[in-house]
């Protein structure tokens, strides 16, 4: 739905729809512009810093000048451009860590080179602006002394998040992922370091479903990817003999986090959702919204390993809330069970017949409090002391008296 532009009035004019219109798309230029601005000018410095880059690479210049060449260009530069950022030692020695990290094979080259060819309106979508990411893709800006094309991806995303992929990627592969993915999900910083410490590109989309064959492709491409084999619960702490209402209470206490877990889209609908169906009263585990997929996705949380009678439930629950609460612009409800633990065998076995798209995954790294909750609180150190100190009184009270 667009939000009505805002418009202060002056005295003597006489406003009409006509006029908000032409408002409407006056702003929706200049916004086009403002943006494209920034990606040309964050295009034009990753550029710079890949030619500089390869300047320290191919002139071999700590060979030729000794190894504290990388600190004196920092010198040099800071010294003739003091308000510029970006030429500190460390940064140098970034920029020519990454022209290295993508240069080392004519391979690595031809991924970027086909990534970046994948870019169209239709997978962006990054502010409603593909027509904007796609012509600046096609301007292919050349590296002036190699003649090779510089990778219109990476002028999507900025410089420090450059940074934070070599740094942890282990492959080109892997690093092109991340820089997808913070393109087509407008990743700020701290959730792609999020991402990366949890090793998103390992463990997204590997859980167990049936989408493939009960969701048209393209929605169930995207709900595969969604959907990772683990989930890292690490964030919340539990009694050793914890159940499933403490552990869903955790979750619902730490949303924010648990959402930044199960991946960009989410949106949180309830915990123990009431629904009603032939005059009984059913709850819901939690019940989400994905907004990319346009459909609700229902989650089934078991401190046990997984069993096949749990497919049965969570296919009872996502056909209700697909009866009750979707409409016809939606997409079909989606079931997710988080488990214990997983076994291949038994969960492909439960599928089969089965029609409701869900998966399964398993959770992981809960923290337990026991051992903690075994040692004295302050307060009760404290009362054990003066305890002791007016025994003690006591006692010695006692032998003078005698």
């Amino acid at each position: 739905m667009k939000q009505k532009p805002t418009i202060v009035h002056s005295h003597d004019i006489h406003l009409d729809s006509e006029y908000v219109q032409w408002l409407c798309e006056i702003k929706q230029r200049y916004q086009k512009i403002q943006i494209k601005t920034a990606i040309k000018v964050n295009s034009e410095q990753l550029l710079f810093y890949w030619q500089l880059g390869r300047d320290l690479d191919i002139r071999k210049a700590t060979e030729k000048w000794g190894s504290g060449i990388i600190e004196q260009v920092s010198l040099d530069l800071q010294s003739d451009f003091p308000t510029a950022k970006g030429f500190s030692t460390r940064n140098l020695w970034n920029i020519k860590k990454w022209y290295l990290f993508y240069t080392h094979s004519l391979d690595n080259m031809n991924l970027l080179k086909e990534a970046g060819n994948h870019l169209s309106v239709d997978e962006i979508k990054l502010h409603q602006i593909g027509a904007v990411l796609q012509d600046t893709a096609n301007e292919n800006l050349k590296d002036s002394v190699t003649g090779m094309d510089f990778p219109p991806l990476f002028g999507f995303v900025p410089w420090r998040h450059h940074v934070e992929i070599i740094t942890k990627c282990k492959s080109v592969k892997e690093a092109i992922f991340y820089l997808q993915k913070t393109i087509e999900e407008n990743w700020s910083r701290n959730a792609l370091i999020n991402f990366l410490n949890n090793d998103y590109y390992h463990t997204s989309g590997h859980a167990l479903t049936n989408f493939e064959e009960n969701l048209p492709q393209t929605q169930g491409k995207l709900a595969q990817e969604m959907m990772k084999e683990t989930y890292d619960l690490g964030f919340i702490t539990l009694d050793a003999d914890y159940g499933e209402e403490a552990l869903e209470e955790a979750l619902e206490r730490n949303i924010t986090r648990f959402l930044l877990e199960l991946g960009t889209g989410f949106a949180f609908v309830g915990r123990q959702k009431e629904i009603i169906v032939s005059g009984k009263l059913r709850r819901i585990d939690m019940l989400f919204y994905h907004i990319k997929l346009k459909c609700y996705v229902v989650v089934e949380l078991k401190v046990r390993p997984f069993e096949p009678e749990f497919v049965g439930k969570l296919n009872f629950y996502v056909n209700a809330i697909d009866e009750l609460l979707k409409t016809e612009a939606e997409n079909p409800t989606i079931g997710l069970l988080i488990c214990k633990d997983v076994d291949q065998t038994e969960v492909k076995w439960a599928f089969q017949g089965i029609q409701t798209p869900m998966g399964v995954a398993k959770y992981n790294n809960i923290a337990i409090k026991e051992i903690q909750e075994q040692l004295p609180t302050t307060e009760q150190i404290q009362t054990r002391i003066q305890q002791a100190a007016e025994e003690f009184n006591l006692k010695k009270y006692k032998q003078d008296e005698a």
